[in-house]
């Protein structure tokens, strides 16, 4: 056997590559965007959450948020992934019985969190500080002012790399395969890797490799198209004041 015959034997076995096709197609593409979808709404909720922490007055508030930005940005994902897929319920912390899917979306979700979470804060803290002192000027509380004001608009301009999180979240959920998936709950990555130890061939990882293609390379050119055009209806100065005398009648 030549090398061509080995190389095409390993990586682009036709047969191998169209057997998995549909259990892709079923079952592991929309595993995949279910768990990275759950995963991201958890980041959303929990990312600003943190990043209005971040940005409190009071330390007693900022150092918690901080440190639990840092912890989790700064282990593995597939670290974290284990930790608490498989740590919570051996320590006896069974909020979703033996579920291991939805361990994976907490997980998922609570490293996006981190990093939504300073998405959020780069987003908030560009808004000009003309903003807040206008807002406050007019007579809103510091809240209100951070609620109807700063924080839409801070959100607003940093929605394209919000969306572009998910694209991460799509690649990373291939790590939750650590956790033993049921058979219907399989993504992409584990239905590519046991049918790859089953053939003893590397081909079906490479029809794993081609799903996550289809999902992220339309989704990132989805997101720089997104970006362009909300770069492009940023608010000017007469908005903004629109937007801070609304919010002042509210």
């Amino acid at each position: 056997m030549d090398r061509w015959q080995r190389f095409q034997r390993t990586f682009l076995d036709i047969d191998q590559i169209l057997a998995i096709v549909p259990d892709l197609v079923r079952i592991g593409i929309p595993n995949t965007l279910l768990l990275s979808a759950i995963a991201v709404l958890i980041g959303l909720v929990l990312g600003l959450a943190l990043a209005l922490l971040l940005l409190a007055r009071s330390q007693v508030l900022r150092w918690p948020a901080r440190a639990y930005v840092d912890v989790f940005r700064g282990l593995p994902v597939v670290l974290t992934i284990y930790l608490i897929g498989q740590g919570l319920p051996i320590a006896g912390i069974r909020p979703f019985g033996q579920n291991s899917y939805a361990y994976a979306a907490l997980a998922l979700g609570l490293i996006e969190g981190a990093y939504m979470s300073e998405i959020f804060r780069s987003g908030i803290q560009s808004v000009e500080r003309g903003q807040m002192e206008a807002a406050r000027a007019l007579g809103l509380s510091y809240l209100k002012a951070m609620a109807l004001v700063v924080v839409p608009q801070g959100v607003r301009r940093v929605l394209p790399a919000l969306t572009g999180q998910f694209i991460h979240v799509i690649k990373g959920s291939s790590l939750v395969y650590l956790l033993g998936l049921l058979p219907e709950q399989r993504e992409i990555f584990s239905i590519a890797s046991d049918a790859a130890h089953i053939q003893a061939t590397l081909s079906p990882l490479v029809a794993g490799g081609i799903a996550y293609l289809i999902l992220t390379v339309p989704m990132t050119y989805a997101v720089n198209a997104f970006d362009r055009r909300v770069r492009q209806q940023m608010p000017g100065p007469g908005d903004a004041a629109a937007r801070i005398t609304g919010a002042a009648r509210v």
